[in-house]
């Protein structure tokens, strides 16, 4: 098992949820959500150096079919950008099916949103972004523990 901070990024449509690993890379922990904008990038790289991150790990919508559907396409040239954006430090894409319905439900059972109403909303989806951020890094680092490899595949910028 390797050993650094990890972070795992969830690209949605208007938020990315930001999770980060201890320095072990057992707990994943939720960091922040990123509005996607013009500087997306640059605050997740900022966020990497500011943990020293050794890896960054995208959530990649895989079907069940094996097919590349547009989501899976949007995520895969997410993380080629960011690949680009953040060299040498690699990025990983990893299957995230189920993260953000994990999430939900883990959020629902554990705990109260507090606000009602639009912000509410707002901040309710903020920490599910997050929350599913944090639910990909962990799912990666047991897979990691559990089979001794890193999951997924290693983007390159070029893609």
């Amino acid at each position: 098992m390797r050993h650094g901070v990890r972070l795992a990024v969830d690209p949605g449509k208007t938020r990315i949820g930001v999770a980060g690993s201890d320095p072990s890379g057992v707990l994943a922990t939720p960091i922040e959500t990123i509005r996607r904008g013009r500087d997306h990038l640059d605050r997740i790289a900022a966020l990497m150096r500011e943990h020293e991150a050794v890896e960054v790990i995208v959530g990649y919508p895989a079907s069940l079919s094996g097919e590349e559907g547009p989501a899976a396409r949007g995520a895969r040239s997410f993380a080629c950008a960011l690949a680009r954006k953040i060299a040498p430090v690699p990025v990983r894409l990893v299957d995230e099916r189920l993260t953000t319905v994990t999430a939900q439900s883990q959020l629902y059972e554990g705990a109260s949103f507090g606000k009602r109403g639009a912000r509410g909303g707002q901040a309710r989806r903020s920490v599910i972004d997050q929350a599913a951020a944090t639910v990909l890094l962990q799912s990666a680092l047991d897979t990691e523990r559990q089979s001794g490899r890193p999951p997924g595949e290693i983007v390159g910028g070029s893609e």
